[in-house]
């Protein structure tokens, strides 16, 4: 039987005494420890000089994804067959939860295996928010439930590195980016329930609520700017032509073969940043979205005022639209 190797990955900012007990229990457990000092200033230098693992070091402060991604870089040209379990820092994940994910992780070696916290009345309303809404987010995005998305205990096996490498992001959005592209990928993930710690209110992650999650929402945010602005053109065609022909149905169509091109090309370039042949799947979309916003708006038409029922009719073909093109359309992302 061949041994497989656990391997604990660390991502490291400005320490402190922690690091040093989650190392030492990690190496009592039998793990073999990297630890990737992602830049932290010279006076926390001697929290890693203290450690008896592998320390991989840069002067440069380049974010949590960067971090990880130069951990698994090593782990892919140093070992072959071995699990790795991605651990925080500051002492929030314990060993015994890293075994439970390993464990699973050798039964299951095709599969993402998260670390899931509960949350409750002692988790922080800041990690109790963030969380909450990345789960909407998620789910909104993928159709699928994860409950912990910003959970940094993470494990999985050799067969997934490549994906890990590949999935693009520097800083905290690389989390959930991995999360993002799961779906494509045909990776299954798996939430096992660990315990909940946090360490003074979690008031030393380095978590920016604010710039982190604009990063981590980007792709979403960008989608909701390009649906606006494309929505902007359509019904202002919508009104002219409805003011000058008096047909809605032609009106509706017109306006709408018209801001979609736009659309596309936004979509395509700035949004979903694809280089793939998707011109002839998005007009597909375009189509059976067309037969649907027609059908909507004539029916919502003969109980309210046609301009309010377009408003309407937008609003609800908007989450469908954006998952099509996210899933299907312009699934070869190049976002970062």
């Amino acid at each position: 039987m061949i041994e497989i190797d656990r391997i604990a990955l660390i991502p490291s900012y400005e320490p402190d005494e922690k690091l040093i007990n989650v190392v030492n229990n990690l190496q009592k457990e039998n793990f073999k420890v990297i630890v990737v000092n992602d830049g932290s200033n010279e006076k926390y230098q001697k929290y890693f000089n203290k450690l008896n693992t592998k320390v991989i070091s840069y002067k440069e402060n380049k974010g949590k994804g960067y971090a990880l991604k130069t951990g698994l870089k090593y782990i892919k040209k140093n070992y072959k067959d071995y699990i790795v379990v991605t651990m925080d820092s500051d002492g929030q994940h314990l060993s015994k939860d890293a075994i439970k994910l390993c464990n699973y992780a050798e039964k299951h070696p095709k599969q993402l295996v998260l670390g899931s916290r509960k949350r409750g009345k002692n988790t922080p309303l800041k990690s109790y928010l963030g969380n909450a809404i990345t789960s909407i987010v998620y789910k909104f995005i993928t159709k699928n439930h994860i409950y912990d998305t910003q959970t940094g205990l993470r494990a999985f096996t050799h067969n997934l590195i490549d994906y890990m490498l590949e999935t693009k992001g520097d800083r905290f959005e690389y989390e959930m980016n991995v999360l993002l592209n799961t779906n494509k990928n045909n990776i299954k993930i798996t939430e096992i329930p660990i315990q909940t710690i946090y360490i003074d209110g979690n008031s030393h992650t380095h978590f920016n609520p604010i710039k982190d999650s604009l990063k981590i929402y980007k792709e979403i945010f960008k989608f909701s700017l390009s649906s606006f602005a494309s929505f902007l053109i359509d019904y202002s065609l919508y009104i002219i032509f409805t003011i000058l022909s008096s047909n809605l149905i032609f009106s509706n169509i017109l306006s709408r073969l018209i801001s979609s091109y736009v659309n596309y090309n936004i979509n395509k370039k700035i949004v979903f940043k694809s280089k793939n042949k998707s011109f002839v799947k998005y007009y597909l979309l375009v189509i059976v979205i067309l037969m649907l916003n027609t059908l909507i708006l004539w029916t919502l038409s003969h109980y309210i005022n046609i301009y309010l029922a377009k408003i309407i009719t937008e609003l609800i073909l908007f989450i469908l639209s954006f998952i099509i093109q996210k899933t299907y359309i312009f699934k070869g992302s190049d976002n970062n």
